[in-house]
């Protein structure tokens, strides 16, 4: 009887709330992970929590069954691996690992839940590590570097690997390395939590664009790129059977009398598959497209001020209602309705403070 009362406790919970991971860098007052609750009707936050004590996990994944979480340390050479409550949002530690490269940046599980693949900036390296039943990590298998530069002076003085995203059908990763303005394709054997180039191992962006994360559309045939340096979306036609990727439209990312300093961070794509956001650090705000897949074409549909400074990050909700954006300088997080027949983004009054978050994670 108590265990069902429990049961009904944490469904009505789950139908009222949405519990919310935050990564954070800990190089000021944040001590690690975060939670927060969000209200399914107003966009409300509870109180953030501190759920787990680690350095720097900028970036932050869940397995596929929820039962578990991964993190980066981002200034070391760890990926760190947490059992998950649910019901109080809890991380447990489990023994951390070696990522395969030094200071790693992104993290993304695979379908079947055996395989993570992490991407080191620094070191432009893109690493496979098998995921065990019980949810441990083991050695990394595939260690595959990356080398040249490209003509950004500073910024693509090497090859950089930003982020790894898998592909709905989990045969293929798509791998942006900014420093060297290529999108890469991975085949991905997830049994053995491996990486093999496809055979089209890349395509070249424009010079300089420095790509950096990628999204997937929902029916899994395209490719939406955010690009950092040169403040521009991109959108790829996917080949499920070869993982090649076909330039189709590229768009600013900035209205077109912006002249200050700007590098873009985050893209995603609304369930519906009918818009695709991205951030502008600098313009402080969240570009919004419209997206026709019969003619692969993006629209710009304008830009919501994020209320903060510096969006490295945001997340939607898995139902499409809400967006969530992470001011990273102003240690903000603010919610906003999202209008799912006009794209459109209305804030809300609503704001959590936590340091310097960096990472939007919905559990549910």
């Amino acid at each position: 009887m108590r265990f069902l009362l429990l049961l009904i406790m944490t469904l009505t919970a789950s139908a009222s709330e949405h519990l919310v991971f935050l990564g954070t860098y800990t190089r000021t007052t944040s001590k690690g992970i975060y939670t927060v609750r969000l209200d399914r009707e107003t966009g409300a936050f509870s109180t953030p929590e501190l759920v787990a004590t680690t350095a720097n996990p900028t970036w932050i994944a869940l397995s596929p069954d929820k039962q578990h979480l991964y993190a980066v340390s981002e200034r070391d050479t760890l990926a760190v691996p947490f059992s998950v409550d649910l019901e109080t949002g809890k991380l447990i530690p489990d023994r951390v690992q070696d990522s395969g490269g030094k200071a790693p940046c992104h993290l993304t599980t695979d379908a079947t839940g055996r395989c993570l693949i992490v991407s080191h900036y620094h070191t432009a390296i893109v690493a496979t590590l098998p995921i065990h039943p019980d949810g441990s990590l083991g050695e990394p298998v595939s260690i595959i570097p990356h080398t040249g530069k490209g003509v950004h002076p500073t910024r693509q003085e090497a090859a950089h690997v930003h982020s790894a995203n898998i592909a709905p059908d989990n045969r293929h990763v798509i791998v942006c390395d900014l420093g060297l303005d290529r999108v890469y394709t991975y085949v991905l054997d997830a049994a053995n939590a491996t990486l093999t180039p496809a055979a089209t191992p890349y395509v070249q962006t424009a010079p300089g664009a420095g790509p950096r994360h990628s999204a997937f559309s929902p029916d899994g045939r395209h490719v939406f790129v955010i690009n950092e340096l040169n403040s521009t979306l991109t959108c790829y036609a996917y080949d499920s059977a070869t993982g090649s990727l076909t330039p189709r439209d590229t768009q600013p990312t900035l209205p077109v009398d912006f002249t200050g300093d700007n590098t873009t961070a985050e893209v995603r794509v609304h369930p519906n598959g009918k818009f695709v956001y991205g951030s502008n650090r600098g313009h402080d705000s969240i570009a919004i497209f419209g997206f026709d897949a019969a003619s692969d074409k993006l629209t710009p549909l304008g830009h919501t001020p994020t209320g903060g400074r510096s969006p490295r990050n945001f997340a939607l909700s898995p139902d499409g209602r809400w967006l969530l954006a992470a001011n990273q300088n102003s240690n903000t997080l603010r919610s906003f309705r999202v209008d799912a027949d006009t794209g459109q983004l209305t804030v809300t009054p609503h704001e959590a403070s936590v340091p310097l978050a960096v990472c939007v994670l919905f559990a549910n």
